[in-house]
């Protein structure tokens, strides 16, 4: 009798959950005259949503984060446990969860004022991540602004080397200057690389990250720090790779645009969970070729489309995925 193959190992997602705020109008028992307004908060932040996007599509998906008990760190919670998202390593922290106000724009992209002083989100500890991170993981995927903001961004930082050893590890920058001047990502950027198997980057942090240059000289200077495979999502023009500077590009699906929020975070993991099915992570991307790559970045673009259709973070069950 053959044995049932074992399955892969869970990815791990580590970083921040945010509270995302949209201005909407003032409620009807505002008084009249009366400067006000009304806000509707939805569970958002990157990582979170990049690990509530996996599990949905059927990746088996473990969550590192510092979750507050505080109304949002509930919300939180509760969007994570019903995508199916394993919580088993969370840190209950004491400190409060991060807002972020969105202002959208004409064409439905985010600007955001963030409220994140002393947040749970950043308060890491060496003994936090090193228990948090025991498990067996085929990939971790991290960035934002939990790998950069003080004090835990460096511990962060350093547990990368250390998961390389027995998993690929993945890093979306996913640049918030409003909270962090890019100089500090840039200065960071070649250890992440070089730490990093995978290198995923907005046309956004792009520019900020290397301004002025073009997706296939930026991908040439990560390759030089370490990275295997660079992506880079140009928004409504599709996606950009680079595998060992063997380049593709697949176009975005047209899609009525209600908002962009969380497409970036749930094309990545469109893109982790094809590479997952496939049987390409694990280590250092040994077996995957451009055409394992075209295949995920195909379905990463499907996700960031579905995903710019409803409002807010909300992306799509697998099992709801047309053919």
């Amino acid at each position: 009798m053959t044995a049932a193959p074992t399955p892969a190992a869970p990815v791990a997602v580590l970083g921040e959950c945010v509270a995302d705020a949209f201005v909407t109008p003032a409620p009807a028992s505002t008084p009249p005259g009366a400067p006000a307004m009304g806000l509707e908060v939805l569970p958002g932040g990157g990582p979170a949503n990049t690990a509530v996007a996996l599990s949905r599509l059927g990746t088996p998906t473990r969550f590192l984060a510092r979750l507050s008990a505080d109304v949002f760190g509930r919300l939180f919670r509760e969007h994570l446990e019903t995508s199916g998202v394993d919580l088993g390593s969370t840190v209950a922290a004491p400190e409060s969860s991060t807002l972020a106000v969105a202002d959208l724009d004409a064409d439905g992209r985010a600007d955001y004022s963030f409220h994140a002083e002393g947040a749970a989100d950043w308060q890491w500890t060496p003994r936090e991540l090193a228990d948090a991170a025991q498990s067996p993981v085929s990939c971790l995927h991290t960035g934002s602004l939990a790998l950069v903001r003080p004090p835990g961004g460096a511990y962060v930082e350093e547990l990368l080397a250390d998961v390389r050893a027995r998993a690929t590890v993945s890093v979306d920058p996913n640049v918030r200057p409003l909270l962090v001047d890019p100089a500090d990502y840039r200065a960071r950027l070649p250890h992440w690389c070089a730490a990093a198997d995978i290198l995923r980057l907005s046309d956004d942090d792009l520019a900020h990250l290397r301004p002025g240059e073009t997706p296939e000289a930026a991908a040439d200077v990560f390759h030089g720090h370490g990275t295997r495979l660079v992506v880079v999502t140009l928004g409504a023009d599709g996606v950009f790779a680079s595998l060992d500077g063997k380049r593709l590009h697949v176009p975005a699906p047209q899609v009525t645009v209600v908002d962009t929020v969380g497409a970036g975070d749930s094309f990545m993991a469109g893109f982790l969970h094809a590479l997952h099915r496939d049987g390409a992570l694990g280590g250092r991307l040994d077996g995957l070729g451009t055409d394992g790559v075209e295949t995920a970045l195909r379905l990463g673009t499907r996700i960031a489309a579905a995903v710019c259709a409803v409002r807010g973070a909300n992306p799509p069950w697998g099992h709801a995925l047309a053919d």
